[in-house]
């Protein structure tokens, strides 16, 4: 099944202050990359975009400086929660023949779950990397409780049709 890596508003703005493991999950975020690359798998990073506060072009939009960004990574601009809503994302898996998707990155409650629904909404296989997705600790439970929520409760959607799975960055290979 051709794979294809998700990395979801990893950007300045949002990890400052930073939020709960970024150090870890951006180094998980990084080998991710790593091993999509080595596996000619295509990389796309998603930058969420607002006037107020991440306008497009600003230190803040920018991507997380610890991240590691390749010539040829693809990169695709939002307004929404959803990575797909009027992004043009479907249509660069759709011209890399990409069946499934490893989504990862920030805010887990908000764009991820939202992206990881969509995927499987627009028919992808959907592996969610259970440690290399954050947010930051809300007034009703902290960050972890709120991964720890979305790793239990995504995978058992199953009306989509297709499988989403969460399982640890690193056990998720990319085919050669």
């Amino acid at each position: 099944m051709n794979l294809a890596l998700i990395v979801i508003d990893v950007q300045r703005g949002l990890f400052e202050p930073a939020p709960a493991d970024a150090d870890a999950v951006i180094e998980r975020i990084n080998a991710l990359s790593a091993k999509a690359r080595q596996a000619g798998a295509p990389v796309i990073f998603v930058q969420h975009e607002r006037a107020d506060d991440l306008a497009p072009e600003s230190d803040a939009w920018a991507l997380h400086p610890a991240l590691v960004v390749e010539q040829g990574d693809h990169r695709i601009r939002k307004a929404t929660p959803d990575s797909f809503l009027r992004t043009g994302l479907d249509e660069v898996l759709s011209f890399c023949g990409v069946e499934a998707v490893v989504l990862c990155g920030y805010a887990t409650e908000f764009c991820v779950d939202t992206t990881t629904r969509s995927a499987a909404a627009h028919g992808y296989h959907v592996l969610l990397a259970a440690d290399a997705h954050t947010t930051h600790d809300k007034p009703h439970a902290d960050a972890g409780r709120i991964r720890e929520h979305h790793n239990a409760t995504l995978p058992a959607i199953r009306s989509f049709g297709v499988s989403i799975r969460a399982l640890p960055a690193d056990g998720i290979a990319f085919a050669a």
